[in-house]
């Protein structure tokens, strides 16, 4: 029997930056340096035991154990600077590289480690860095596969054409949208998790604000600007891309604050309290998204140029006469992401039960503390290795730990 060789994981969230950048020597700044330090153990809930995850910090035994409680199985552990100058690790046949999301950077991170790779991953489209990639990374390219599927696949629920993302480049532009529109979203090309954004809701714009516009521009070379719409909320498609054939993962719901940045996902459907209108608006979307998706991405270069999960976001809401529309590509997260995530730690918690997965940031307060006041209001319970109620940790909690990742049903 041939031995199943392991596969190599690192969390790298902040891959659009990296990309933008274009740099293979380009690091995140030192509060997303901790975020990804925090929440290095995330991916895994997609690893098996043979697999290593790489990480800045190796997670205690008591964090390990307090797994077990989920029969969650952990792969091997490895800190990047164990890493070279170890020829056995590096010699060792491996099967794929898998961080959280490719970019210039994280190819050169991990070029020592290609050598051993497997025959299928060296020809695979994302085992060296293309210049093609780039573009496909940005919400630009999000925009023309939007502005395709709602001319060749046009649907009432959809956004209508006059409300499609524009491009602006000067002061001028922007001020022609916001004319246009009242209300708007300016969001920077290449960014996640509901970075790089950046609200105008009041007539009158501050110059800071302006700079900052203005400095998105000249830092990425455009800016993507969207009306400010009645969101309902927010969906994301999740899908595999290989050998340039797109298969449909799942679907997730995912929950942003009020300046737009993630802050988690429910899990095992919609909340209860949302309305059957909505659940019901939301039910019928699938068949309307998913295969005219998939037959326009095929057909574009992200089916030359990657392979691997890629996620779809979209935007419920409500028009000006209250009927629920869909913009059905507002950004593609050309990486593993949260609503993959949710999707694997949904066989965490029980069938019947609903739960929201979250990650914890708040200046002032760390993860510790934050857990420690969880567990008091909402006490675990698990049956059969499936949590039925409470407060579940995903990340270790330590006096230094900033970012967290929880559970709670």
């Amino acid at each position: 029997m041939k031995k199943e060789l392991p596969d190599i994981y690192i969390f790298n969230p902040t891959c659009e930056y990296a990309v933008a950048n274009g740099h293979d020597s380009w690091q995140p700044n030192k509060l997303l340096q901790k975020m990804e330090l925090d929440l290095g153990v995330l991916q895994l809930h997609f690893s098996k035991p043979k697999d290593y995850i790489l990480v800045n910090k190796l997670p205690s035994s008591e964090f390990k154990e307090s797994l077990n409680q989920l029969n969650i199985k952990t792969p091997n552990f490895i800190q990047p600077e164990n890493i070279f100058g170890n020829t056995e690790f590096i010699n060792s046949p491996k099967n794929r590289l898998l961080p959280w999301g490719w970019s210039p950077a994280m190819h050169k991170q991990l070029s020592v480690l290609k050598p051993g790779c497997s025959g299928e991953f060296k020809k695979s489209p994302v085992f060296n860095w293309q210049s093609e990639s780039k573009n496909l990374y940005s919400k630009k390219f999000a925009r023309g596969i939007l502005e395709t599927l709602i001319s060749d696949y046009p649907d009432e629920c959809f956004i209508p054409k006059d409300k499609i993302p524009e491009i602006c480049t000067t002061q001028k532009e922007f001020e022609c949208v916001i004319k246009r529109w009242g209300r708007i979203m300016v969001k920077a090309p290449w960014s996640s998790s509901g970075r790089g954004l950046q609200p105008i809701i009041k007539s009158f714009i501050h110059p800071k604000v302006w700079a900052k516009l203005l400095g998105i521009v000249k830092e990425q070379g455009y800016a993507i600007v969207e009306p400010y719409l009645d969101k309902v909320l927010d969906l994301a498609f999740i899908f595999e891309l290989k050998n340039g054939k797109v298969d449909f993962y799942g679907t997730s719901n995912f929950t942003t604050d009020k300046k737009g940045q993630y802050i988690g996902n429910s899990l095992n459907g919609l909340p209860d309290d949302i309305d059957k209108r909505v659940v019901d608006f939301v039910d019928s979307i699938p068949q309307k998204v998913i295969q005219p998706l998939t037959e326009i991405i095929e057909s574009t270069d992200l089916a030359k140029f990657y392979e691997g999960f890629f996620g779809v976001d979209t935007l419920v809401y409500y028009d000006k006469n209250g009927a629920l529309k869909i913009n059905p590509c507002l950004e593609i997260n050309v990486r593993q992401n949260m609503g993959l995530l949710s999707l694997s730690l949904e066989k965490l918690i029980h069938h019947n039960k609903k739960g929201i997965y979250r990650i914890f940031y708040n200046p002032g307060k760390t993860f510790l503390q934050f857990k420690k006041e969880m567990e008091k209001k909402h006490s675990l319970k698990i049956t059969n290795y499936k949590i039925e109620s409470g407060f579940f940790p995903l990340t270790e909690a330590l006096d230094s730990t900033l970012f967290g990742a929880y559970l709670l049903v």
